[in-house]
């Protein structure tokens, strides 16, 4: 039983088509631990907490979308980065991360697993390219956006931040066409709007999206980065037990960002 590391990292990075896909980070194995791996917990983020878990957990692996070894971070091993990757090499679990195509993936990731869950059916990719990375759909049945932002309630269990007092030009309407890019991806609204989409789904919001929002007529919904990137790597880690016989565990380490 099990799976050897550079194994579980082939069978993820071909899922998910990682090798295609241009990022931020490396994607696969990111730091080496013990080569048979059959324990594995996944989290959102690579933090001292979940690797705390991990460890308590007697865990192989950690599988998270937010790993390490960033394009715009210090390559120093210093401070908190120092003291996670410690914990991980003192007890030997190997750290795979996965990040933007885990966000991409029609199937498993953060962006297909947010629409299934709140009814948003035939996706498409929002950029006029291959492997998009935020997506649109529509509703069967349109919905106001107040009853729309407790069914994102429901399913995310946190309260979204509706943008919703549109200028004169633009009268409240009902949401059927819907953009969606999880985590911080509120740049991408005016793409959504020129796409004609009555309202955008992401995890942030900064100062200018409320008034892309206003001034464009879309109903814009801040969903938090944290709570819209769970469900991606929490379905790849169920995946991996169904197909490999795996033993896999999400484990939550909320975060209201």
């Amino acid at each position: 039983m099990g799976l050897s590391n550079l194994e579980l990292e082939q069978i993820i990075d071909e899922k998910l088509n990682s090798k295609a896909i241009s990022d931020y980070a490396p994607n696969g194995l990111q730091i080496e631990g013990k080569a048979h791996i059959q324990h594995i917990v996944t989290g959102v983020t690579a933090t001292l907490p979940l690797i705390e878990k991990a460890i308590e957990k007697n865990a192989d692996a950690i599988l998270v979308h937010h790993g390490y070894f960033w394009k715009s971070e210090s390559p120093c091993i210093r401070g908190m980065k120092g003291k996670r990757i410690k914990q991980l090499l003192v007890n030997n679990i190997n750290l795979f991360g996965y990040h933007l195509p885990l966000d991409m993936h029609a199937e498993l990731g953060n962006n297909a697993q947010l629409a299934t869950k709140l009814g948003v059916i035939n996706l498409q990719g929002l950029e006029d390219r291959p492997n998009s990375i935020p997506v649109y759909g529509e509703l069967e049945t349109p919905v106001a956006a107040q009853e729309f932002a407790e069914r994102i309630e429901q399913v995310l269990n946190r309260k979204p931040i509706l943008c919703d007092e549109f200028i004169a030009d633009y009268p409240h309407k009902l949401i059927r066409k819907v953009g969606i890019c999880t985590g911080g991806g509120q740049g991408y609204i005016d793409l959504a709007a020129s796409k004609g989409c009555d309202a955008f789904i992401s995890g942030e919001i900064s100062e200018q999206t409320t008034h892309s929002a206003r001034e464009q007529g879309i109903y814009y919904f801040a969903c938090g980065h944290h709570a819209t990137e769970r469900d991606g790597v929490k379905a790849l880690g169920e995946w991996l037990a169904k197909e490999y016989g795996l033993d896999v565990e999400f484990i939550d380490i909320d975060n209201p960002a």
